[in-house]
């Protein structure tokens, strides 16, 4: 637990309806001119015919911003900040491919995404004279394999995937994967997965033993039949939304993402997050301008915001995330760098994957099972 911050009252989800969390004081007014306007260069450097050069729609996962940083934003740029949420990287790539996010200018897809979404030609190819900050990032995000040199995207935050629990409601200690189905008759009807092909199938195929990026069709369909066999215990697939829903004791084991989980953890000391022992996902989530992008400047703009470390800062202490930022990893107070839940032992990560790009062949596989089970 993270009893070194303050309590918060709270959650991560309802910073998007109207929190008043404090970005105030940051005191970044001295650096409005390293966010002067730049909106004049058409279609590859500024904006699309047609676009409103004074708004930049991002499309993200839910509080990944609040309404103070973009109102922070705008005071210093005059450009307005629209947010729209995704739940899953499969969902956004759809409604990308679809058309249907041609309005956005920013995006948050999750670095296996990211490979995916520049091998269709999805993504643009990012200008390195145009990003300030790119420097101050943590080595190992200084050329990630799922993009070469940040060639086309910048990290934002990265975390663990793991179990949330409330310890006087549930028997034992879910130390690994396998807790869910040893304990399924006794929380039957109070566990919720997450709402995401990638991960949920990724964990199941860990409590296997298998990677989770396994693409060998006898251990998708093993992972499948065993997803089925925990499917009537469960209360919903849901990656966001679940935190009344644990605190009232509706739910009382939740996968999760681990900067929501900590979130909660922060609100209820009955609240535990751990990692599965055997091993979980590592994740990154970036930000990346889409071809199809119509404010272009206010898209670099936005990027060049959020990696001043002071603003990098504020969104951990604030939103549970761990930030690949270096210089604002240093900022940090020392209770917030030793936490094992936000920064976990080397031993627990070495144990952790990142979330592979797969080919076609194993992503139709991965899409029919998870079709059938939550459709089931």
């Amino acid at each position: 637990m993270l009893s070194t911050w303050p309590r918060r009252t709270t959650t991560r989800r309802r910073f998007l309806q109207g929190s008043a969390a404090a970005l105030a004081g940051v005191g970044l007014a001295n650096c409005r001119q390293n966010l002067a306007l730049d909106n004049t260069t058409p279609a590859a450097g500024g904006n699309q015919a047609g676009a409103d050069a004074d708004t930049l729609h991002i499309f993200t996962w839910a509080n990944y911003t609040d309404d103070t940083l973009s109102q922070e934003f705008t005071e210093r740029t005059g450009i307005k900040v629209v947010i729209d949420l995704f739940e899953s990287n499969e969902t956004m790539l759809t409604k990308m491919q679809a058309g249907g996010g041609s309005a956005y200018s920013i995006i948050y897809p999750s670095d296996y995404m990211v490979t995916e979404m520049i091998d269709l030609g999805l993504l643009m190819e990012l200008d390195p004279t145009r990003l300030e900050g790119m420097d101050r990032l943590l080595n190992q995000w200084a050329n990630p394999a799922y993009d070469p040199n940040n060639g086309h995207s910048v990290p934002f935050s990265w975390g663990t995937t793991g179990l949330l629990y409330n310890r006087e409601a549930v028997p034992g200690n879910p130390e690994d994967w396998g807790y869910l189905w040893e304990n399924q008759a006794a929380l039957s009807g109070q566990i919720s997965l997450l709402d995401d092909m990638r991960e949920t199938l990724g964990a199941v195929l860990k409590s296997l033993g298998y990677s989770y990026n396994s693409t060998e069709p006898e251990e998708l369909e093993a992972a499948y039949n065993r997803l089925l066999e925990l499917k009537p215990h469960l209360a919903t697939f849901k990656s966001s939304g679940f935190e009344d829903e644990i605190l009232g004791g509706d739910l009382n084991v939740v996968m999760a993402y681990s900067s929501d989980a900590i979130a909660v953890t922060q609100e209820d000391d009955r609240m535990e997050y751990t990692i599965p022992a055997s091993g979980s996902s590592l994740w990154t989530d970036t930000m990346v301008i889409p071809t199809t992008a119509p404010n272009v400047g206010a898209a670099y703009q936005w990027i060049n915001f959020i990696l001043e470390p002071e603003i990098s800062k504020a969104a951990v202490e604030r939103l549970f995330f761990a930030t690949p930022n270096q210089a604002a990893y240093e900022l940090l107070p020392s209770e917030l760098k030793s936490n094992d839940d936000l920064y976990p032992p080397a031993d627990i990560l070495a144990k952790c994957e990142g979330i592979e790009s797969i080919d076609n062949e194993a992503n139709d596989l991965f899409d029919q099972y998870w079709t059938q089970v939550t459709s089931a």
